[in-house]
């Protein structure tokens, strides 16, 4: 979503925007699920893999108190809540998942105590919804190398009782393959064989213990990006198209994903994250960019597609880099997961994250593109190529962001009519237009002919501009 600029002024990106729906899967029901990007807490940036129950229904009623009336719904326990903390475990560690008696994953009970007995995360997820929010989870590709080790057998949901096939059980050996192991998790998960009947019931098995438990939202992870299972993705789509308990489907990449592969997948999920985990580093939010510019492009952000954003805890970035982020997220109507530890979160950091003209624009703002690159003396000239706009038709607002990538300062000046005419808001003759930028909270009045900005550098400005 850059565009190169020529003398003082550097790389500079300016995005526009309307209102639309999002595209629902063929695993949710229009209405139900998804119609405008979700947001929520994710455990990952702040806990890694050994939050706990106390910690994470802590953070939860945290959410449930200040950030639900502002669209925060979602809470989810992010990878490995299976996993026994002990000398020795890790990441990619084996040996130290807690699984049952048909080798799927379960919580640990010693982080989890409630789902002693079998009981998995149903304690917790009441929990949830007794606050008035929903619950998801992380889950990995496939099967775990334990349970295929072991194998053990797979349950058939239709009688309750081992997989039956030909004559002979199946067990997790017939359907794990070694050969597709997760990349970074080698020693952990591996795809199963959705050619199979038995590798569809395991699946199957596993999807239908997770609405049993009460999830409402499933991230899956190792099957997109780098590690890009198609036929996986399309068999869970079906599994939870069968569910009578409706979930949000997610995808999480490793470290890349390519506008190819959400096009091949773009009808079976609800969302699909597109950039790898970044954190106080500059170039690794300018990556975002890029990534945004790409799968804009291709016409797979907003609709009919998702970005998935993580929301950091912000730290050297809070007087510009998580502007600029959490502005270009909202401008391409990426879902908004934070990701800090809510029970330490500043009011500069909640004030961002609850802007109501930032979340307005994030779940009704329509025909987002990157529009324009500059001239040498700081002009536009139309060059539509990309992401970059949007406005509120009802309201009658055009949304106007501009990014300066650079260090320094940089300038940009449009015309009001150029704006209105790129976003198809109608003629402008006989009308008056008015702007406030977001988060100075700078008011012009009666705009006549064009709008300029200096914006610091790694900084953005966004405009509110209502014509009557």
């Amino acid at each position: 979503m850059r565009s190169p600029l020529s003398s003082s002024f550097g790389s500079i990106s300016l995005l526009l925007g309307l209102t639309l729906l999002c595209r629902v899967s063929r695993a949710s029901s229009p209405g139900e699920l998804a119609r405008t990007p979700p947001r929520g807490w994710n455990s990952y940036d702040s806990y890694s893999w050994i939050i706990s129950e106390e910690d994470f229904l802590a953070n939860s009623e945290i959410v449930s108190k200040r950030l639900l009336q502002y669209g925060y719904e979602y809470v989810v326990v992010d990878f490995l809540w299976y996993r026994r903390l002990a000398s020795g475990s890790y990441t990619d560690a084996y040996g130290f998942d807690s699984i049952d008696e048909w080798g799927r994953v379960v919580p640990d009970p010693e982080r989890w105590p409630s789902s002693r007995g079998g009981k998995g995360f149903t304690e917790v997820a009441r929990k949830v919804h007794d606050m008035g929010l929903k619950f998801g989870i992380h889950a990995m590709r496939g099967i775990s190398a334990q349970a295929v080790n072991s194998n053990t057998p797979i349950l058939d949901v239709t009688t309750g009782t081992a997989y039956s096939e030909d004559n002979r059980p199946w067990g997790a050996k017939d359907v794990g393959m070694r050969e597709r192991a997760c990349a970074w998790m080698t020693h952990g998960f591996m795809s199963v064989d959705t050619q199979t009947r038995a590798g569809r019931a395991f699946l199957r098995s596993l999807y239908r213990q997770y609405a049993d438990w009460g999830v409402d939202f499933v991230k899956l992870d190792c099957v997109f990006g780098e590690d890009f299972d198609e036929a996986e993705i399309k068999t869970v789509s079906e599994i939870l198209a069968e569910l009578e308990r409706p979930m949000v489907f997610s995808l999480s990449p490793g470290k890349y994903a390519m506008p190819s592969m959400a096009e091949n997948i773009k009808d079976l999920v609800n969302m699909y994250r597109i950039t790898a985990d970044d954190w106080d580093i500059w170039s690794q939010v300018e990556e975002h960019f890029d990534a945004a510019r790409d799968f804009a492009a291709s016409q797979l952000i907003g609709l009919p597609g998702f970005m998935e954003g993580h929301g950091q805890t912000w730290t050297c970035f809070l007087s510009g880099g998580s502007l600029i982020q959490i502005t270009l997220w909202s401008m391409a109507r990426s879902p908004l997961m934070f990701g800090g530890d809510l029970k330490r979160i500043d009011d500069i950091t909640f004030d961002l994250i609850t802007n109501p003209a930032l979340l307005e624009i994030n779940a009704f703002s329509v025909k987002n593109m990157e529009m324009w690159v500059l001239n040498g003396n700081g002009t536009l000239k139309s060059s539509y190529s990309g992401l970059c706009a949007s406005v509120n038709a009802e309201k009658g607002e055009i949304y106007f962001a501009i990014f300066n990538l650079n260090p320094t300062s940089s300038s940009a000046s449009v015309r009001i009519e150029d704006l209105a005419m790129a976003v198809d808001f109608g003629p402008l003759i006989g009308r008056s237009c008015n702007a406030t930028e977001a988060w100075s909270g700078m008011i012009l009045s009666q705009l006549s002919d064009s709008l300029s900005a200096d914006v610091n550098g790694h900084g953005c400005a966004l405009f509110i501009i209502s014509c009557v």
